[in-house]
């Protein structure tokens, strides 16, 4: 099974750290290296460096790339500027989500789409289908690392590696520059963590040397490698959605609260979907809870209301390093969905309160 994993350029350094490895996406990813709680609190509050290299690539180029990503995602790219970032997805053609993306934007003729690492071969078989107008593709997962920098002390750590400001990059923007000695790094300020930070895409020969200098740099900050388990608790304290877990082919934007990135103004692959559902309102929502008794949800507990009937499921729960209570998402009723609200989950044959909380867990 090992053998038909792929390996990011950095494998043997994660197995020479100690990190414990596992199957996630077709890789052999780290899912941690020492535990997810520490972490988990490592990023928190000082700053850890993931290895996602994983992650799939995407060129647009030419005068018909911003029209192809216009029709493939939800968000209205129009509005990116060079040096900018969106955060969209791809609708499918039943109401659903192929996957979620960012868009980033180089110039009006250059773009770079970044997808989830599990759906890099759907993703770009579905571009591809919609490319009638001759715009340029190129898939370059194979050839990039991706280095997420997160924590309230990812700026400072960094600052030496570097001429760019860090600290004065705005959120969602990012610049092409020499890096740890590297050049045309993209430095993005970007993450999946809630806890600020950049992300690095560089060419998977510098992989090694860069990862090497970012942790000496940030030796003085406390920085860890830190691995997948951890990641999606960040996450998951943050509200993020996990592409397979809370959004999928089946669910739509509407319903899974990605209404802010589905712009109805605009054409795009079944938008008429999408505008008559929002007309007629939507009979579920992705909603965030908090457990009232001790418990840890988990993905496909029941929920129910409070005479035990299933009103809905678990999509991820865990219990929150931060907070030290369970928190979950899933999707329920209209008539649940409300803050405050009462619901049960389902653990191991008994019923455990919940309330609906407005998200993120962790403000």
């Amino acid at each position: 099974m090992m053998d038909e994993l792929k390996k990011v350029a950095l494998n043997s350094v994660h197995v020479a750290l100690g990190a414990k490895m596992v199957p996630f996406a077709g890789y052999n990813m780290p899912v941690r290296y020492t535990s997810d709680l520490d972490e988990h609190h490592t990023v928190r509050q000082h700053v850890g460096i993931f290895d996602v290299s994983h992650m799939g690539e995407f060129m647009v180029r030419g005068p018909r790339a911003l029209d192809l990503i216009q029709q493939v995602t939800t968000n209205d790219a129009a509005k990116l500027t060079d040096g900018k970032v969106q955060y969209s997805c791809f609708p499918n053609e039943q109401g659903g989500i192929v996957d979620d993306l960012l868009v980033y934007r180089f110039s009006a003729e250059a773009y770079m789409l970044v997808v989830n690492a599990s759906n890099i071969e759907k993703d770009w078989n579905w571009i591809n289908q919609f490319n009638h107008n001759g715009a340029e593709l190129e898939n370059i997962s194979e050839q990039m690392s991706l280095f997420a920098v997160q924590g309230p002390k990812a700026a400072a750590a960094l600052q030496t590696l570097t001429a760019v400001n860090l600290a004065n990059m705005g959120y969602y923007t990012f610049v092409v520059d020499q890096f740890a000695g590297v050049p045309d790094v993209i430095i993005s300020a970007t993450g999946y963590t809630g806890a600020g930070g950049f992300e690095l895409y560089l060419p998977n020969e510098h992989a090694p040397e860069v990862w090497q200098k970012i942790l000496a740099a940030g030796a003085s900050f406390n920085m860890k490698p830190i691995g997948l388990g951890a990641r999606d608790t960040l996450r998951l304290e943050m509200g993020y959605c996990l592409y397979g877990n809370d959004i999928n082919d089946a669910t739509s934007p509407l319903e899974g609260g990605l209404g802010w990135i589905t712009k109805l103004s605009k054409d795009f692959t079944n938008a008429s979907f999408l505008r008559e559902q929002k007309e007629k309102g939507i009979n579920k929502k992705l909603v965030g809870f908090e457990m009232q008794e001790q418990g840890i949800p988990r993905a496909h507990y029941e929920i129910t209301n409070e005479q035990g009937e299933p009103i809905g499921e678990v999509t991820s729960g865990t219990q929150s390093p931060t907070l030290g209570k369970g928190i979950g998402l899933g999707y329920v009723p209209l008539a649940f969905s409300q803050p405050g609200q009462e619901l049960f989950i389902k653990v191991r044959s008994k019923l455990l309160r919940a309330k609906i909380v407005k998200l993120p867990f962790v403000k």
